[in-house]
């Protein structure tokens, strides 16, 4: 990457195209999804070599629920056994991570797995890497408002105390900057119940290719792109 100024301090990216990735070649899904991880992988290294403060994966949705059973056990097992594997890299790398979304959803084994990764990791200065698993905008908006509801209920809040800042500090993603840069691969061109909040501002970078396929170079150019915008928060 030959600028490194301007570069985002947030990266969020919905990871798509596993799927198709899998069915071009004549693979089951599962072998898409695999192949995705490993794209995570280099991508998650690329991004902290870069500077990136915060990376956001859109790894599984609140909808995703709605998939086949025998799919859903086994992404619940990739997402595990990934979260297991590369602890211990993360934290070599001085990588926080954090994980959002509605968890009392997931399996109790892998919930045990991400509260030790999150805890192991908590001290670490660098990068802070952050997972969207069971994860869906709407429902963390309306998860937020429930909690506010209940502030105001017990006394705790008055009416005119309600701010963005107040409501923001009630989503899943509060103490994170909100995202500079969404990138969603594969060719589909909306952010799918994705941060709906926070990308009020962002902006955005869509490619045709296949999250497998999505490489370190193409990332940088995803960053080179954002560089020759100009962000005028409407001002």
């Amino acid at each position: 990457m030959q600028e490194k100024t301007n570069i985002p301090e947030h990266v969020a990216i919905i990871m798509d195209g596993n799927g198709r990735w899998a069915k071009d070649r004549d693979l089951p899904s599962a072998m898409g999804h695999k192949k995705g991880a490993e794209t995570a992988r280099t991508l998650i290294e690329t991004a902290d070599k870069l500077g990136i403060k915060y990376l956001t994966l859109y790894a599984f949705s609140s909808e995703n629920w709605n998939r086949p059973k025998e799919e859903v056990t086994n992404l619940m097992k990739l997402f595990r056994h990934y979260i297991e594997k590369e602890n211990k890299n993360l934290s070599k790398s001085n990588i926080r991570i954090l994980v959002i979304g509605n968890l009392d959803r997931l399996p109790d084994d892998l919930k045990v797995s991400i509260k030790k990764a999150v805890e192991s990791t908590s001290s670490n200065s660098g990068m802070t890497l952050i997972i969207a698993l069971s994860y869906g905008g709407r429902e963390e908006i309306l998860h937020a408002t429930k909690n506010i509801l209940n502030l105001y209920k017990e006394g705790k809040l008055e009416e005119n105390e309600l701010t963005e800042q107040l409501f923001s500090s009630n989503l899943y993603t509060a103490c994170i900057p909100d995202p500079d840069l969404l990138i969603r691969t594969s060719g589909e061109v909306r952010i799918s119940n994705f941060l709906l909040w926070q990308s009020a501002y962002t902006e955005f970078y869509f490619t045709q290719t296949n999250w497998p396929d999505f490489t370190p170079k193409e990332f940088e150019l995803a960053l080179l792109n954002f560089q020759t915008r100009k962000r005028n928060y409407g001002k």
